[in-house]
């Protein structure tokens, strides 16, 4: 993909954004696009950051190693942030804490153990998304809604990690008006959550069929690869 072709996705999708926000009453600054790089080079990561892209979404600890501990993708005076938007098996907790600033895919109590363990001996405060659960898909993988405040209670007890909010992946559907029940249903059990006390400003939610509806239904972070990066190969 050449660099124009890139820099016209990122407009494009920085549009969409955009709209939505207005459409929804919100400020577009409010909302943090993530951008997914599951198979994509790391020139072509280069060149997203040339067009000023700073948030970076990995779905496995493994590729995101290279790439995040890579010195082409530093930029001087300005900090790249990476996100665990993808499954963390426990035996990749610890690396996942070397890597990521924000792990979007806290999926249990046993996990988030172990995600404490590791970023206590790292020294580091590890931010996290509680990822819910709300369709039948076996495939997916999160918290069931009925276990949602035990997990929140367990991980605000945890001193070494921060909860910011919640996550969740909807089934796909062609009608991505489809999936407005299940970011509406993540909204509202955040805003529960926030009336018994917690502080929970980030919802992850919406991808790059979707994420119009997702900022409608008030998402904060939009995990988009497809409508930048094109088809993967």
């Amino acid at each position: 993909m050449k660099m124009t072709t890139l820099l016209e996705n990122i407009k494009n999708i920085y549009r969409k954004i955009s709209y939505a926000a207005l459409r929804a009453g919100r400020n577009p600054y409010d909302v943090k696009l993530v951008a997914v790089t599951k198979t994509v080079s790391i020139e072509r990561i280069k060149e997203a950051i040339d067009c000023g892209l700073r948030v970076f979404g990995e779905n496995r600890v493994q590729e995101a190693q290279k790439k995040v501990t890579s010195d082409e993708l530093r930029v001087a005076g300005s900090k790249i942030e990476w996100h665990l938007v993808g499954h963390l098996q426990k035996n990749k907790a610890k690396t996942a804490v070397q890597l990521f600033d924000l792990i979007h895919s806290l999926d249990s109590i046993e996990l988030a153990q172990e995600i404490n363990k590791h970023a206590e001996k790292a020294g580091k405060i590890q931010r996290v998304l509680i990822q819910v659960k709300l369709s039948e898909e076996e495939t997916k993988h999160g918290v069931p809604k009925e276990g949602l405040t035990a997990a929140m209670k367990a991980v605000t007890g945890m001193k070494n990690l921060r909860l910011e909010g919640l996550m969740t992946m909807p089934p796909f559907f062609d009608n991505p008006d489809m999936a407005r029940p299940f970011f509406r249903e993540l909204r509202e059990l955040r805003d529960n959550a926030e009336k018994s006390g917690y502080v929970l400003p980030e919802l992850s939610m919406g991808m790059t069929n979707d994420f119009e509806i997702a900022i409608l239904e008030g998402a904060t972070m939009v995990r988009i690869g497809t409508g930048i990066f094109g088809e993967r190969k």
